[in-house]
């Protein structure tokens, strides 16, 4: 019994034990229940809340997107409103322009129309008219045209040559003003102290005697000065004077020194003579060399070849119609120096070239051709340049001049030859130029006679009236003229003067 009691107490704490957890759960599972309802209360309440929330916001953004798309339909009804409204009216000027352009076309129609039955009438009207003109002036279409023709070319033909005389006198005035300036300018600047200078081809003798010892006996002395010089001497009548001939001035210079120190000396035999001769020609190689050096210094002409400068020093003893030609081309290069500078020309070519446009004659006589050509393969030959070259090529027309500076060659070559004094022409020649002048002018048809006066510088030409016009002695003029420069050569200008005289008579009775 004693020892069921322990047993029932132990199932009664037990069961105590477990009434009072079972108890303390429920309290506790009660309590979480009620926490956890209390927990899941507010969170549905905040979810409830965000819903409100999201609801207004969905709303009010719905509210949003439906305005702006009413704004955007609107805006685009509006739009499209104005352009239909943009089309209406361009279709409204357009059918206007259509109904313009109809209406126009309407008109140009009916005006073509009534320019062709115009046109109709004008065609009758001068078919008439043409009739009427050929029945009152006796002559037909192509004859009224001829002499329609014939009067306006002759017309045309006056009016011309009263311009072109216009012009030439205006041109002719300005160019001989600017070519007096520069010419006389030029020749003050380069007055020469010299005229003219004709080679001394005579020895004067002290006494005839020494004509006598000059032949030798048997003439040996003469044919021994002759083969040693290449001169002839000619020993005649002319008292106290024997004569040098020969076309070398070089070789007649040194025979008439040689001559003249053999005279001096008084020995004369063959033996002296070939002493004397070969130490003149030395002594004028020298002097030529001189005279070279001379001629260039004094014109500033710089870095010529020394054969250039030996030939340009022959020229001193070479002449051409009396005027020496070693002076002709000093001036000449003065005068082209200034005239160049003058026209804003190259004066170094210009006054080189001028230097140097004779340097020819010095071998002419060895060496078959023109001077200005022979001169020019000199110059090409020991180094000037082309231009030079060309310049002293054309001083004479044997080459066409297109450079100024070969132009202004030609220019102061007349200017030194054609000056009075400067040279001198033999009577033949003379008449000979004179001649040519006067054919060249008779050649052309209504010419009656021509006459050279003024020594050549004027040639006046008489024409018959009734073939020549006074227009036409104008263009007359000026065509000899132009063939005058073609065919001939001559320094300076000439002067041509048509005349045309009308006489015209009566009888009083």
């Amino acid at each position: 019994m004693e020892g069921i009691l322990p047993i029932i107490m132990l199932f009664i704490g037990v069961a105590a034990g477990f009434g009072i957890a079972l108890f303390i759960n429920k309290t506790n599972t009660q309590n979480l229940i009620s926490r956890n309802d209390t927990e899941w209360q507010l969170k549905l309440e905040s979810i409830r809340t965000e819903h409100k929330e999201l609801k207004m916001q969905a709303s009010d953004e719905a509210l949003r997107i439906r305005t702006d798309a009413e704004n955007h339909v609107r805006e685009a009804r509006q739009n499209l409103r104005q352009q239909e409204e943009r089309i209406t009216r361009k279709e409204e000027a357009l059918d206007r322009k259509v109904e313009g352009v109809e209406r126009r076309e309407r008109q140009i129609t009916q005006r073509e129309r009534q320019a062709e039955l115009t046109n109709a009438e004008a065609e009758q009207f001068k078919l008439q008219q043409r009739t009427e003109l050929e029945r009152i002036s006796g002559l037909s279409e192509e004859q009224a045209r001829e002499v329609i023709l014939a009067k306006v070319e002759a017309e045309a033909r006056d009016e011309s040559a009263r311009r072109i005389r216009e012009i030439e006198r205006v041109a002719q005035d300005e160019s001989d003003k600017t070519a007096r300036k520069i010419i006389s300018m030029a020749i003050q600047r380069c007055a020469s102290d010299y005229v003219a200078e004709i080679t001394v081809s005579t020895v004067p003798l002290p006494s005839e005697e020494i004509k006598g010892r000059i032949i030798g006996r048997e003439g040996r002395n003469i044919r021994a000065f002759e083969q040693i010089t290449g001169v002839d001497i000619i020993v005649d009548d002319t008292p106290d004077a024997v004569t040098l001939s020969c076309h070398d001035p070089v070789r007649r210079e040194v025979a008439r020194l040689s001559l003249g120190k053999l005279l001096k000396d008084g020995r004369i035999h063959p033996t002296r003579i070939e002493e004397v001769v070969q130490k003149t020609q030395q002594e004028l190689d020298v002097v030529m060399r001189e005279e070279g050096e001379r001629v260039a210094y004094e014109a500033n002409v710089q870095g010529l070849h020394p054969d250039l400068i030996k030939l340009l020093g022959r020229l001193k003893f070479r002449t051409s119609y009396g005027q020496n030609v070693l002076h002709h081309s000093l001036e000449c290069a003065l005068l082209a120096s200034h005239m160049a500078a003058e026209l804003g020309a190259n004066i170094a070519i210009a006054k080189t070239a001028a230097l140097l446009h004779d340097i020819g004659k010095a071998v002419d006589h060895e060496v078959q051709g023109p001077h200005a050509v022979i001169g020019a393969d000199i110059a090409k030959r020991l180094g000037r340049s082309p231009a030079i070259v060309h310049a002293i090529a054309a001083h004479h027309n044997d080459e066409e001049p297109t450079t100024v500076e070969a132009f202004l060659v030609q220019a102061v070559d007349a200017i030194s030859g054609g000056r009075p004094g400067a040279r001198r022409e033999t009577l033949d020649l003379y008449i000979k130029r004179l001649e040519a002048l006067e054919g060249v002018a008779t050649s052309f048809e209504g010419v009656q006679r021509a006459f050279a006066v003024q020594a050549g510088r004027e040639v006046r030409i008489m024409v018959v009236p009734e073939t020549i016009d006074d227009l036409g002695s104008i263009q007359l003029a000026r065509n000899i003229a132009k063939k005058i420069e073609e065919s001939l050569q001559y320094p300076g200008q000439i002067k041509v003067t048509v005349i045309r005289e009308t006489r015209t008579t009566e009888y009083a009775r």
